[in-house]
């Protein structure tokens, strides 16, 4: 009687933990990551509506303490960033194509992207070397205007 006993509290224990492991194992780990993530962006979504809330007695205090009132959009944010990090790239890559020519001193050409608007300033030997550094600056990608204020000096 008593192994019967233990025999089905065993049973019972045995198709519990089935039932546990079934149940918890019906979603892979990357598909509770995701849900996980999801539920953080819209946590992350709904505290960011609740900062840009436009409340007329925050505008009037900020306004007052400022003499501004701003707001920006998350994805405005996102974009600056993201353009920050183009133009460095942009700059990166004119800088080493520069310093590939032979003709062209890199060192005496300093080179700004803004927006994708690439600056050259600096001194050169020749009006032919500002083409080529006008050239070069052109033919990198995301560059939508080249600016020259570079100078001859022989």
């Amino acid at each position: 009687m008593k192994t019967l006993v233990i025999l089905l509290i065993g049973a019972a224990i045995g198709i519990g933990a089935y039932i546990f492991l079934r149940d918890s194992g019906s979603k892979s780990p990357i598909s509770r990551a995701g849900d996980r993530i999801s539920d953080s962006a819209g946590e992350l979504k709904d505290k960011w509506k609740e900062n840009v809330e436009l409340d007329s007695n925050k505008i009037k205090d900020e306004l007052a303490r400022t003499g501004k009132v701003m707001r920006k959009k998350a994805e405005l944010a996102g974009s600056a960033i993201s353009d920050a990090t183009a133009d460095a790239r942009i700059t990166t890559e004119i800088k080493g194509k520069l310093a590939l020519e032979s003709d062209v001193s890199s060192m005496k050409i300093s080179v700004n992207t803004t927006g994708g608007v690439v600056t050259l300033s600096g001194t050169v030997p020749s009006h032919t070397t500002i083409q080529k550094a006008m050239k070069l600056a052109l033919a990198v990608d995301g560059v939508t205007q080249v600016v020259s204020t570079l100078q001859v000096k022989p």
